[in-house]
Parts: C-alpha cells; structure tokens; sequence
C-alpha cells in the first residue's frame, strides 16, 4: 500500500466525499491551537469542509498533466509560428504556508507541425496548479510538460502571481505581485524569438 492508498476518495451516505475520523480530528485540533472551540455550533461541520475543500484544491496530485497534451492535430495548413494562451487565471496552495497563490500564466510553444487544443494548455497548467507548489517549480514543471510531450521548437510560459503568505501574514505587503519565467528552446536560444514571445505577452 502507498502513501495516498489510506486516503483513497470513498463517498460517504450523503454523496459527498468520506472524512476519515483522524483527518476531522487533525483540524479540529488546529481550530483548537488557533484559539477556538470545535465544538461550537458554528464550526461543527468545520471540519469536514475543509477537508473537503482540500481534497479539491489538490485535486492535481490526481491527475496526469501529460495526458492533456496526448491529442494533438498535424493538420495546421503549414503554421509554424507562436501560439500562445495569454494570462490564463490559476490558483494553488504555497507549499510552505497552504496559503493561496493566485495569478495568471501566459503559455507559448512554436510548434513543430503538430498543436494542441489551446484548452489543454489551460489543463495542464491547473493540474499542476492545484498541488502545494512554489512558482518557481510551477513554471518549470508547466513548460517541462509541453516541450517534453508536444516537442515543439521552443516553449515560453510566464506567471504573474501574489502569495498569500507574504500579504496575510510575516511582512503583510499587499499588491506585490512576483513574475516567474521559463523559456526553452528556440525562445532561449534565439533574441528575436524570445523578444517576440514576450511582447505578445505583454513583457
């Protein structure tokens, strides 16, 4: 049995997703350390939604990025230039916090005789979005995913995002917003491919 085998998804009498026992005590326990009473009515079911509500912020750890990018058309009448899905909203869970990131990505590849549908750009940023992340790895784990599985001559994406551990908590500096990029292949390697890119961009 692996790690994720205990918490298996079951559905419950009432349809929704089973709370072990132990998950519900665990944030009892916490809304207890936090100064309050579990117990009280208006946080008896607390417990349950947030696990709940968990469950679907990490929905990604069930998913397979790659099988986003597994249809893909060769019928493109020639096209050879950038495509590009530009600031597509997301949100995750900073890995150090669980506190909210949410922004936007800009996604680009320079196909090489082979697309996708632009959706599945999206998909696959929000599999890997809804996992506790850091931007950084989130933007290299994105363009990973599309130049590994569509092969294209270059794959560019930016994120512009704010992290709810710097404006909520420690420095609690709202409006900050932190930029990530990664570019590979010929958005890398060639300026005017990387100059267009990220003027179609906004950057």
């Amino acid at each position: 049995m692996n790690d994720h085998d205990e918490y298996a998804e079951t559905v419950g009498e009432d349809g929704k997703i089973a709370v072990p026992d132990h998950v519900q005590d665990a944030i009892r326990t916490l809304i207890r350390w936090s100064g309050d009473d579990p117990q009280r009515e208006g946080l008896l079911d607390t417990p349950k939604r947030v696990a709940r509500a968990w469950r679907e912020y990490c929905q990604g750890y069930q998913e397979d990025p790659a099988v986003h990018l597994s249809r893909q058309f060769e019928e493109v009448g020639g096209y050879d230039e950038v495509v590009l899905l530009k600031d597509i909203p997301f949100q995750s869970h900073c890995e150090h916090h669980m506190a909210p990131i949410t922004g936007k990505a800009s996604i680009a590849y320079m196909p090489r005789n082979r697309v996708v549908g632009i959706s599945k750009l999206a998909r696959v940023l929000h599999a890997y979005a809804r996992r506790l992340q850091i931007q950084e790895r989130l933007t290299a784990e994105v363009a990973q995913c599309i130049w590994d599985n569509l092969k294209p001559h270059g794959v560019a994406v930016v994120i512009e995002a704010q992290h709810g551990c710097m404006t909520g908590r420690g420095v609690r500096t709202p409006g900050v917003g932190m930029i990530t990029s990664r570019l590979i292949g010929c958005f890398l390697d060639d300026p005017r491919s990387r100059k267009e890119v990220l003027g179609l961009m906004g950057y």
